[in-house]
């Protein structure tokens, strides 16, 4: 079996399956170990791919529909690449009683999102409505990233995502 050294050559499903050939090996191809290998997986691809998990679910002799049915059941797992920054907006009791909806239509617009689309067209931002982040002292909610935003209005929306989009290259001390 050869492969093509060609540098310029885009990854093809023989390399995705190698680099999650090698996420399987580290977990000793133990069935039990299929949400650490997902996450593992995830965070090297930012998605799922429907293939990826075909090939998990072969390589650790469980059944296609058990691997995606774990992949589906967990709201952490997404079958569809997300963006670099994803931007969760809480929309819980608390968030949504303290209008979180016209927060995240203002992210929608900034971000040029069409209704139904939550990744921009250059995979830099996806935009998530969540059931509920833990922060309900703090609502309305967003996450960025990893960063908690709190007590936001709509007009607030735009100065957060640009200073997210351009963070500040000196620190104030």
């Amino acid at each position: 079996m050869s492969t093509c050294a060609c540098p310029t050559q885009p990854a093809t499903a023989a390399h995705r399956f190698q680099r999650v050939g090698a996420i399987i090996e580290r977990h000793q191809r133990k069935p039990e170990r299929l949400i650490p290998i997902l996450q593992e997986v995830q965070e090297e691809y930012r998605y799922l791919p429907r293939e990826v998990l075909s090939f998990v679910a072969t390589a650790l002799d469980l059944s296609p529909a058990k691997v995606f049915g774990v992949a589906t059941f967990y709201a952490h797992f997404a079958l569809e690449p997300k963006g670099r920054t994803v931007v969760r907006v809480c929309d819980g009791t608390a968030c949504h009683v303290k209008d979180s909806m016209p927060i995240f239509d203002a992210i929608r617009g900034h971000l040029k999102l069409a209704a139904g689309q939550h990744t921009s067209a250059d995979m830099e931002w996806t935009l998530e409505k969540v059931s509920c982040l833990g922060a309900c002292g703090l609502a309305p909610v967003v996450v960025i990233g990893e960063q908690v935003h709190g007590q936001l209005a709509p007009g607030m929306v735009p100065a957060l995502l640009d200073a997210v989009a351009r963070p500040a290259t000196g620190s104030a001390a």
